[in-house]
């Protein structure tokens, strides 16, 4: 069945233009509503946490008029980290958890991320059956005037999530000899991020706290570092935390300014965690986005790396099957299963600095695990139909896996959650990587397709 709403992450677009519409957020409440609504005779619940963007002003009240419509109760967060969403919605028994980002996009954009009463998000099926119920008629199996919804604000979200995030990091261990640079792209961790650490005992220094609706990612997070190695320089940080809108990713910067990613960290963690006796299972579930490099390193280490499509949630489906509690992506989502349903940029940076502090050793010596294999990567926007599948594009493809044999690796996919084909490829040789790469890329604007 083809996906009309949902993504790779969700239902995500610009806001107030399809599918990011209020009244499109209102038709999502009532029909998962109805979904998650069971015969139980006990009231049910939804939790709803937000980032800082200014539309989830409007987004937010739709989906309250959704799901009250069909006689479930709503709990409201305001600004919490996605993973905190996911936390609290297994903590409170609701039946199902809402957060509305759009990650690390800018504020323009706005998105909607679903959440089991389990804490993980839905499957693809639920999803699916989620998505045919939205464009059926929905006045059916409505609540009667005295069984709709009620509508509730707790305050204390922040505090539970602050207080779950310190206890993954060691018991008896403290950050009181760190300086923390932490950014947090004036996002949903503006104020937990910083609380947190400080209260572990770190002197932070904040980037990135002041959302005023229009500035979240803007020149700041995980995804635009600059302000962060600034900060880390002005005060000669330790280290520096770069998250993003929803803080469900994190990138770290040395106390150098060098960018530390998502696979290093991946790396660097599963080292430790072997060493430790904490892995639950002799390897970690990335993607197929991840680095050549980390996969010969973990072979090293004795541990296999398994891949998945891109995205946390197949990553997490792949660890759930195979019981590993290690696993993420090269852009920062760093899943750790004994802590956490989802990724959780917060935490992850938790178990760098736990390295840190454990082994009394700067993170320029202990964050480079793995010298990565060439690797580029374009992004090339398009403006509809199918570039994938045009004759230009298929030759290109073809001929740029001949070139690359078994020396290296290609991948080309769509954006889940934005109108680019990602052309990324790997290779010892890296003129000929960058000769794969250009090919391609060429190969989709001339097809008509796309732009730069």
């Amino acid at each position: 069945m083809t996906r009309k709403y949902f993504g790779t992450d969700g239902i995500r677009g610009t806001a107030n233009t399809p599918p990011m519409t209020p009244e499109i957020a209102m038709r999502l409440g009532m029909a998962a509503g109805k979904y998650f609504r069971t015969t139980s005779p006990r009231r049910h619940s939804v939790v709803i946490g937000k980032d800082t963007r200014l539309s989830g002003y409007m987004i937010e009240p739709a989906l309250v008029a959704g799901f009250t419509s069909v006689g479930m109760d709503v709990t409201l967060f305001g600004p919490l980290p996605t993973p905190g969403v996911a936390m609290m919605t297994r903590s409170l028994r609701a039946d199902l958890g809402v957060m509305i980002s759009a990650s690390h996009n800018a504020f323009g954009d706005n998105g909607i991320k679903l959440f089991g009463p389990d804490g993980f998000k839905l499957s693809d099926e639920i999803e699916l059956e989620i998505e045919s119920r939205m464009d059926r008629a929905l006045d059916d199996k409505l609540a009667g005037p005295g069984d709709l919804g009620r509508t509730v604000r707790i305050d204390d979200a922040q505090a539970r999530y602050v207080e779950i995030v310190k206890a993954s990091f060691p018991r008896g261990m403290r950050l009181s000899k760190l300086r923390i640079c932490i950014d947090c792209a004036n996002g949903a961790a503006y104020k937990v991020a910083p609380a947190a650490l400080y209260e572990l005992g770190a002197e932070v220094f904040p980037v990135g706290v002041s959302p005023d609706g229009f500035n979240i990612n803007r020149e700041v997070g995980s995804t635009d570092t600059r302000a962060l190695r600034a900060a880390v320089k002005a005060h000669r940080a330790d280290i520096g935390i770069a998250l993003d809108g929803d803080a469900d990713r994190c990138i770290i910067i040395d106390e150098h300014g060098d960018v530390v990613d998502g696979d290093q960290l991946m790396g660097l963690i599963a080292g430790h965690w072997k060493t430790s006796g904490r892995l639950s299972a002799p390897g970690v579930v990335t993607t197929i986005m991840s680095n050549l490099g980390l996969e010969r390193y973990l072979a090293d280490l004795g541990l296999s790396l398994e891949r998945t499509q891109v995205g946390d949630r197949y990553v997490v489906e792949r660890m759930r099957q195979l019981d590993y509690n290690l696993g993420g992506e090269q852009s920062g989502h760093i899943v750790m299963s004994d802590y956490s349903t989802t990724g959780d940029g917060l935490m992850a940076a938790l178990q760098v600095l736990a390295v840190m502090v454990e082994t009394g050793r700067p993170l320029s010596e202990i964050g480079h695990v793995f010298d990565p294999v060439p690797q580029k990567l374009v992004n090339v926007r398009y403006h509809g139909g199918d570039p994938l599948a045009e004759a230009l594009v298929k030759s290109a493809i073809a001929g740029a896996e001949a070139q690359l044999g078994t020396s290296g690796r290609l991948v080309i996919r769509k954006s889940g959650t934005e109108p680019l084909i990602r052309v990324m490829a790997e290779a010892g040789d890296a003129d000929l990587m960058d000769d794969v790469v250009t090919s391609i890329s060429d190969a989709v604007r001339a097809a008509g397709s796309g732009s730069a």
